[in-house]
């Protein structure tokens, strides 16, 4: 089975610099690169997919606003929260956009399962909902066959900053998390399901490796599609 490189950075982590080094990698990566996931805890960051408004940004305070090349509308990032991100080569895979997303939101919802939480899609709304309410927000971005970008999984975390949005676009949207459905506080527990549902739904085998970000060589993926967040 092929492999899938997972690097669980330490620490909090700034935005932008994570932002960077995805497309670095994807830009770098060659037909023979492996693929690998990303898991980082982030800073409080508000971030606006490229077909975002400003108007959905309803109060930011000190919490800065990044532009990104991702599809979808604003939605946040902070502690608490999982990001992880997924570097696909689709094309070698032979996923479809529509399959890739469809399996990414399987995966939180067989992990959500762990813990006896009934989750479910929405059409027309890419991510995963409990009862309504948001719990992972989804948006990737593909260059030449190549996935990155990837879901947001609230676990534990301060929800009040995404009174100061329209997550994903839509007014009043509400959200939720892991600990407010009795599951876990941990993000490594939580953390260690979703890499394991992640790579079954990929086909992929799960190898921990260093969390040192490094970048493969080879010809470039660029230019592609933007999914929803």
């Amino acid at each position: 089975m092929t492999e899938l490189l997972v690097r669980r950075l330490p620490g909090r982590s700034p935005y932008a610099p994570v932002w960077r080094a995805m497309q670095a990698f994807t830009d770098a990566r060659g037909p023979a690169t492996p693929d690998e996931l990303w898991l980082v805890e982030h800073e409080p960051v508000f971030t606006l997919g490229q077909a975002g408004k400003r108007e959905h940004v309803l109060d930011p305070g000190t919490i800065p606003v990044i532009p990104v090349d991702r599809g979808g509308q604003v939605t946040y990032h902070g502690p608490g929260q999982i990001v992880a991100y997924p570097l696909i080569d689709l094309r070698r895979a032979g996923i479809g956009v529509r399959a890739y997303v469809h399996r990414i939101e399987q995966a939180v919802i067989d992990t959500l399962a762990e813990w006896n939480i009934v989750a479910a899609r929405r059409d027309g709304a890419p991510g995963v909902y409990v009862n309504g309410a948001k719990i992972a927000a989804l948006g990737i971005r593909v260059r030449r066959g190549c996935a990155f970008h990837g879901l947001a999984f609230n676990v534990a975390m301060d929800l009040a900053p995404f009174h100061r949005i329209n997550p994903c676009g839509i007014q009043g949207l509400p959200v939720t998390q892991v600990l407010d459905l009795g599951g876990p506080s941990r993000l490594a527990d939580v953390a260690t399901v979703l890499v394991a549902e992640l790579a079954r739904q990929l086909g992929l085998e799960a190898m921990p490796v260093d969390p040192i970000l490094t970048f493969g060589a080879g010809a470039p993926c660029a230019p592609g599609v933007n999914v929803t967040a």
